[in-house]
């Protein structure tokens, strides 16, 4: 008998925590079955016919899905050939794509012989069991809906709900970290939400769970010990239990080595100030938060059953973000409820003006067996029939502000989440009314010119943005008027923020003539390569390596040196010295 749990990850790095810990369980609870069950792991990269040539060979008696947004065509796709080549296969699905619409599912797809709805470890063991003969029909499988055969005519049948379980129960699966070498790596402290927001399907299981803490610790004690470059819990809001988010975080900062970030997803309205304390106290670089703001419009907070208190949020953020050592990630949801143009404008600009190191601005996913589904007729809701199942428009957005909506999120994603031209984009804004503003007209430019159908380099962002500058600075508009500079301090804004990331030896066009002559570099260089005294810890290298690693600029007449070997943890910006004067002789 081989079972073979099969994931399809969206990338190459993602690894698949469900598989592991489905299978995990099962040879917890019955060694015996360990040398039947097996892993396979691909991506939606891969082509049909690599995934169904290596399938086939592995032949499996029983094959399991783990199916997600992003993989849930794929999977279809496969499971029109696979009868073809594996008659015999019995085929069965998991996961929260094919869970709350499972009936349905079935009755599409005559291929599968079954789901597994929610939770999977206990449900797929007593799948195993039963096709070793040890669990006598399904229908006594809670958990499950499945084909199953009454006077000789196929029927699906729903079983009964299956009870959550204790999470402690629940297996390491990384000890053998050679399986997951290059990979993302996911850990799970506590499962369900304490919150109900209308859109997501984490509420859907209000049963909240922890993991007991000094199992916690010493799967912690791993991942440092193994100097895992990141560790991202999947907790979905990980400091809805004070005491848990403290004994977690005091243990990192405790036992840090320096080597391995740790992401969490966390409520920063529920942030207090002993947690505050202890996170503005760590290494840079230990954690990460991502902060789901979602909207600041209250009335649309309330409507889709959120939890938020902006202003709490707001003040967390900034307390957070004056230490400089966490890297902050908040989101956006365009197409909710009560959100019209105007609105998501006013929460985009509450929320920029936090500065986060990152600002995503995501589109409503309808997701199936969501309240937010229940809602789609009161709302007008009109979204893509397949995944991911994104808003196409609403009773207060329509297709076209969409559209527009697109735009500026590439623009923030290229101008501002890069953090390749902070210090531009923070002195451009001030020619615009708003940050959205200041998007919205990069969006028509790109428009206008035709930039969003190609893919550019690097370096023709910031000749496409030094372009734009131009183009707004002549027009003799609210640039023109506000900015208390001239476009040549612009020009010197964009190669400081060029030269802050890159350490490029071919100067672009837009950045003009050298500013630093040959003979001030080379003699600053020798006697730097002499005395050290900006390079500290460069000793070993000689005039023509400090050479290599490091940048001399001059920036609105100051000398800037550009060190290149000591990056900023957070923004990757290099270090940079202000020389008051050149080396004499």
């Amino acid at each position: 008998m081989k079972i073979l749990l099969t994931a399809i990850n969206a990338k190459y790095i993602h690894s698949n925590l469900a598989v592991y810990s489905l299978r995990a369980f099962a040879v917890q609870e019955e060694q015996q079955y360990a040398d039947e069950l097996e892993i396979a792991e691909y991506t939606i990269n891969q082509t049909t016919d690599s995934i169904l040539m290596d399938l086939y060979q592995k032949k499996p008696d029983v094959l399991c899905f783990s199916c997600y947004l992003w993989n849930i065509e794929y999977v279809r796709t496969l499971l029109r050939e696979l009868p073809k080549i594996l008659p015999e296969t019995k085929i069965w699905l998991g996961g929260p794509e094919v869970s709350y619409h499972a009936k349905q599912m079935l009755e599409e797809l005559p291929q599968v012989s079954g789901i597994m709805c929610g939770e999977g470890e206990e449900t797929f063991l007593e799948l195993v069991r039963f096709y070793h003969g040890d669990v006598e029909s399904l229908e006594q499988i809670a958990g499950i809906v499945c084909r199953t055969q009454e006077n000789g005519v196929s029927v699906i049948r729903m079983t009964a709900p299956r009870e959550v379980m204790d999470l402690s129960r629940v297996p390491f699966v990384y000890q053998d970290m050679d399986v997951f070498n290059h990979k993302i790596i996911y850990y799970e402290s506590s499962r369900g939400c304490p919150f109900s927001c209308s859109y997501c399907l984490s509420s859907v299981d209000k049963c909240l769970r922890f993991r007991d803490l000094e199992l916690v610790k010493r799967e912690l004690a791993f991942f440092i010990e193994q100097e895992v470059p990141q560790v991202k819990f999947v907790d979905r809001t990980f400091n809805c239990r004070h005491s848990h988010a403290m004994a977690v975080w005091s243990y990192l900062k405790e036992h840090d080595r320096g080597v391995t970030n740790f992401h969490f997803e966390v409520a920063a309205d529920l942030l207090n100030e002993e947690e505050i304390e202890l996170i503005q106290s760590m290494r840079p670089g230990l954690i990460q938060l991502e902060i789901g703001v979602q909207s600041t419009n209250e009335q649309t907070i309330r409507e889709i059953r959120r939890t938020m208190h902006f202003a709490n949020v707001a003040a967390a953020v900034k307390r957070i973000h004056t230490a400089g050592n966490i890297h902050q990630h908040l989101d956006l949801i365009a197409g909710l409820p009560f959100e019209d143009y105007e609105s998501f404008r006013r929460s985009f600009c509450d929320t920029y003006a936090l500065r986060p190191e990152q600002l995503q601005l995501g589109f409503l996913k309808v997701l199936k067996g969501s309240y937010m589904e229940e809602k789609a007729a009161d709302y007008k809701l009109v979204y893509q029939d397949a995944p991911p199942y994104e808003v196409l428009s609403t009773r207060w957005l329509s297709y076209a502000d969409i559209i527009r909506l697109k735009g500026i999120e590439e623009m923030v994603e290229v101008y501002y989440n890069s953090g390749q031209f902070a210090h531009t984009m923070e002195l451009l804004e001030h020619g615009f009314e708003d940050a959205f503003s200041m998007y919205e007209a990069l969006a028509e430019y790109y428009q206008k010119h035709g930039y969003f159908e190609i893919s550019h380099t690097r370096a023709a962002r910031y000749e496409i943005l030094w372009s734009f500058i131009c183009e707004q600075w002549n027009a003799g508009g609210a640039l023109k008027q506000n900015v208390a500079a001239e476009p040549e301090h612009f020009r010197q804004m964009l190669t400081y923020d060029l030269y802050l990331r890159e350490n490029v030896k071919n100067r672009p066009a837009f950045a003009g003539a050298e500013t630093v002559t040959k003979e001030e570099a080379a003699s600053f260089y020798d006697m730097e390569a002499k005395h050290h005294r900006y390079l500290i810890g460069y000793e070993q290298y000689d005039k023509r390596q400090l050479r290599k690693m490091t940048h001399l600029e001059k920036i609105n007449g100051e000398l800037c040196l550009f060190d290149y070997q000591n990056r900023n943890i957070l923004t990757n910006q290099a270090a940079v010295y202000k020389i008051n004067e050149l080396y004499v002789g």
